[in-house]
């Protein structure tokens, strides 16, 4: 039988290679044969929500219109003359609560329905009436400022060409449809639209919308309708022309804010929101929306933004597109 001090010495030396086999995986090596660790990922900075200045567009860019509306202009005095009232004589038979004398050194000049203008009958037996200023004993006919203003012809005659003008009869066909000569039919319509012109800038100011269109149109080829030339091409040909009617509009009533004939530049963009910007409310910022011409935001920024030293705030409520 083997004896129990064989089965002592096996055990123990059983435990001693045990103990070796632990102490050759658990001991540390050598650096240089160590895995190499791995190098730490960088970190991703932060984004910053400070506003940085918009490159190109650091100051207010120029616009021509407002630099010529800066300068100063003749305005109607504060205080108004006082009112004439005249107790002698009979009531008076003609209104002429339209009108106002025009001289420029009087001091009722641009005040309507003041009392100081008197009929004084039709010179040289023609059509209009004569009215005098009591004031500075001005003399001048009921039609100055008008389109009819020194005019022979009749009324209706004039009428009818600018409907004809307006209804798109050419301004040859109209001479010869009503006989006069085509310059004259010319300087009609130039006239008119100057009136028109002249109103507009009357009424329409202070005006409150929500939303306005920025859009310039141009006339479309019956080569491109044809299929001979494509659109493309048709729009790279009307880009270098000066024929762009620019327009802006509310949706929402329909109402032309402006309209403009030139061409398809900056300062053209200029001009048109520089006139849109002038009669509207001064409180109000509409939404504009336009047709993805990039000197618009120049032109919007110039009149809407916010300029400083270091960035450019816009307006909240604009909405540049």
């Amino acid at each position: 039988m083997v004896s129990d001090l064989f089965f002592s010495h096996l055990v123990v030396l059983i435990a001693l290679v045990w103990l070796c086999l632990m102490l050759q995986w658990t001991w540390p090596r050598d650096p240089a044969t160590w895995p190499p660790t791995p190098a730490p990922r960088p970190s991703v900075p932060k984004r910053h929500r400070e506003p940085k200045p918009f490159a190109g567009l650091t100051t207010k860019p120029h616009c021509d219109a407002c630099a010529s509306s800066s300068a100063p202009h003749p305005q109607t005095p504060p205080v108004p003359p006082p009112r004439i009232v005249m107790r002698r004589g009979r009531r008076r038979q003609i209104d002429t609560s339209t009108h106002f004398c025009p001289n420029p050194d009087c001091a009722y000049r641009g005040w309507v329905d003041w009392g100081n203008l008197r009929a004084n009958g039709h010179p040289n037996g023609g059509a209009w009436r004569q009215l005098l200023c009591v004031a500075c004993h001005g003399y001048f006919l009921e039609t100055l400022g008008t389109i009819l203003y020194g005019k022979r012809t009749s009324v209706e005659l004039i009428v009818r060409v600018i409907a004809c003008l307006a209804e798109g009869l050419g301004i040859r066909g109209t001479a010869r449809v009503f006989e006069v000569d085509p310059n004259t039919v010319l300087q009609w319509l130039v006239e008119a639209a100057d009136q028109l012109h002249a109103f507009s800038q009357h009424f329409l100011h202070d005006i409150r919308v929500c939303q306005v269109q920025l859009d310039e149109l141009f006339a479309l080829l019956s080569a491109v309708k044809e299929g001979e030339v494509s659109e493309a091409k048709a729009i790279e040909r009307l880009e270098r022309s000066p024929q762009w009617v620019w327009t802006a509009m509310d949706p929402e009533s329909k109402l032309l804010l402006a309209i403009d004939v030139g061409e398809r530049t900056l300062a053209m963009a200029q001009r048109v929101v520089h006139h849109v910007a002038h009669i509207l409310a001064p409180d109000c910022a509409p939404l504009f929306l336009t047709d993805g011409f990039r000197e618009y935001l120049t032109a919007l920024l110039t009149h809407y933004g916010s300029w400083g030293l270091w960035c450019i705030n816009p307006p909240s409520a604009l909405d540049v597109r």
